[in-house]
């Protein structure tokens, strides 16, 4: 299953420090959970969606309500608490792998159906929130060179791109 986190972080003062924290402690914490297999963080390139994204690949949603997950990874964002804003989780059934995207490429992801992702030339991939907000309930999410995404210039609406910030993670 695909566990995703978004949020914007509000103070920009400390918004550095709060992104080296969550790429290199909260990152390699959270992969170290049993039923955890893949991490990895993005941050959005378009407007109209939060900044940050994380997208896990995790056994199922007993993953996250286990002793491990909270004393290795859940729940250590006291400091940064009060400056997360637009924060949503979300469980998605779809994939059994999140896709590694590494820096010669672009994560493209769409509430809006597969054709605006098809229509970029990439192929998408679904997924449908089973669990958490499971808001939006359908998404699309591919990969897109980061060649191919300069040609195409602007992309349509309600299609958001994401930069990798961190190779994806994989335990054991």
């Amino acid at each position: 299953m695909i566990y995703t986190v978004e949020c914007s972080f509000a103070d920009p003062v400390s918004e550095a420090e709060w992104n080296d924290f969550y790429s290199f402690n909260k990152l390699p914490a959270l992969i170290s959970v049993s039923g955890f297999h893949t991490s990895q963080r993005f941050q959005a390139l378009s407007r109209g969606c939060p900044v940050y994204l994380a997208l896990h690949t995790i056994d199922g949603i007993e993953v996250l309500t286990s002793a491990e997950y909270r004393d290795k990874g859940g729940g250590n964002f006291a400091r940064w608490q009060q400056h997360i804003c637009d924060w949503h989780r979300n469980l998605y059934d779809g994939l059994s792998t999140a896709p590694a995207v590494d820096d010669g490429h672009y994560l493209v992801m769409t509430a809006l159906g597969p054709e605006r992702l098809i229509e970029l030339g990439a192929v998408p991939s679904a997924i449908r929130a089973v669990d958490l907000e499971k808001n939006p309930e359908h998404r699309w999410l591919a990969t897109l060179s980061r060649d191919r995404v300069t040609a195409l210039g602007d992309l349509p609406g309600g299609v958001y791109l994401y930069a990798p910030m961190t190779a994806q993670l994989t335990s054991g």
